[in-house]
């Protein structure tokens, strides 16, 4: 696949989930895609900061460091594949999350929450991150995250004026400063997790504004631009049936968090770009060198971006839970899953997306769950 400018790697939030990005990032390494900026929300800046932080021969073996140790602390059952024991396996594994906290994580606070001194992480949060900081600090070579060759962007909430804010190496209020604090207050999501204080400010988790940081990289784009955007929450799904069912439709549409939208009305605006572009291609010279004419040329003097949806199908097993479930099994089964989507992309979506990039078009595409890539284009 020819490649253009430059090459972005969108990651949500998702918790547990994140194995999947994991299999992705795996997978395009693999076939020699060479990411140039990465974005993520949650624990999608976690993998973010784990590829941005080491060289491309070292990504993966650290990746599965990271995800070997969160899901260590389980016992990795050989399970029969029936819908019932999986089902029951699953809930139990995030339930002993919910109760012991994650390796390498996080950790219950020793004192309960109503016990602790107003204010403190302790009065704000039910587990400790602390154990995030020095996983963070173990994988990651920060001087290469601010300094590196590849553009990195975090995104989080600040809390007491409720703005969203990237933490990106291009940014000069940010360049040189990035360490494993930023990290963890882009997956700061309460009251699971406490607050993390950045000079005088506090945030949380960015997926309390939007869990997906597709729109910073559309806005901040130079050139022509593919797009991977891999997103752990699918948008669409069945009308639920019971309970269970309604708690994990409810986190789909709350976290899946206007993808769709962030790139419809992208596809939208490029089109509208192109009848504008168009009609300037049809002015007489004298109208062409008016003020009027040359402020529209310069808004629509834009590169191709074409953005590629990698989405997580949830097993019919998997609840609400599933973002806090980290059992090694279910881990090896959402990585498996990312990097087989990157596959099935690359051997039906490659004539297509290469065909977009050689012509300048603007297109999103879509693996749906027949296993087809899907085209939409401005």
């Amino acid at each position: 696949m020819p490649l253009p400018d430059q090459v972005a790697l969108v990651l949500q939030g998702g918790g547990a989930l994140g194995s999947y990005q994991a299999g992705v990032i795996e997978r395009l390494n693999i076939v020699g895609i060479e990411i140039d900026w990465v974005a993520g929300i949650s624990i999608g800046a976690v993998n973010a900061a784990i590829i941005a932080g080491n060289p491309p021969e070292h990504r993966a073996e650290k990746l599965k460091a990271f995800w070997d140790l969160v899901s260590g602390g389980l016992p990795n059952f050989c399970l029969p594949d029936q819908h019932e024991i999986r089902e029951a396996a699953h809930l139990a594994a995030a339930g002993a999350v919910a109760l012991w906290g994650i390796p390498g994580f996080f950790r219950p606070h020793v004192l309960p929450s109503w016990w602790a001194p107003a204010g403190s992480p302790e009065a704000l949060s039910y587990y400790d991150t602390a154990p995030l900081r020095e996983t963070l600090d173990a994988l990651v070579d920060w001087e290469r995250v601010n300094h590196g060759p590849m553009r990195f962007s975090v995104g989080a909430v600040d809390i007491e004026n409720g703005n969203f804010v990237y933490f990106d190496n291009q940014d000069p209020q940010w360049r040189g400063k990035i360490d494993a604090r930023h990290v963890m207050a882009s997956g700061a999501l309460p009251p699971g997790l406490p607050p993390v204080q950045i000079g005088e400010r506090h945030y949380w988790d960015g997926g309390l504004v939007s869990n997906t940081p597709l729109a910073h990289v559309l806005d901040h784009q130079s050139g022509d631009l593919l797009v991977f955007q891999v997103d752990l929450f699918p948008a669409t799904g069945p009308f639920p049936r019971e309970m269970s069912e309604v708690w994990s439709r409810q986190k789909d549409i709350q976290y899946s968090s206007r993808t769709r939208q962030v790139t419809d009305l992208f596809l939208r605006r490029r089109a509208d770009h192109e009848a504008m572009r168009a009609l300037l291609d049809r002015l007489p010279p004298e109208f062409l060198d008016t003020p009027e004419a040359k402020k529209v040329a310069g808004i629509i003097d834009e590169g191709s971006v074409n953005i590629v949806h990698l989405i997580h199908r949830t097993r019919a097993w998997e609840s609400g839970a599933r973002d806090f479930e980290f059992s090694r099994r279910t881990m090896l089964d959402h990585w498996h899953q990312g990097g087989e989507a990157v596959s099935r992309v690359i051997e039906r979506g490659n004539q297509l997306i290469a065909h977009n990039i050689n012509s300048g078009k603007s297109a999103a595409f879509d693996l749906v769950p027949s296993g087809q890539v899907k085209e939409k284009q401005a």
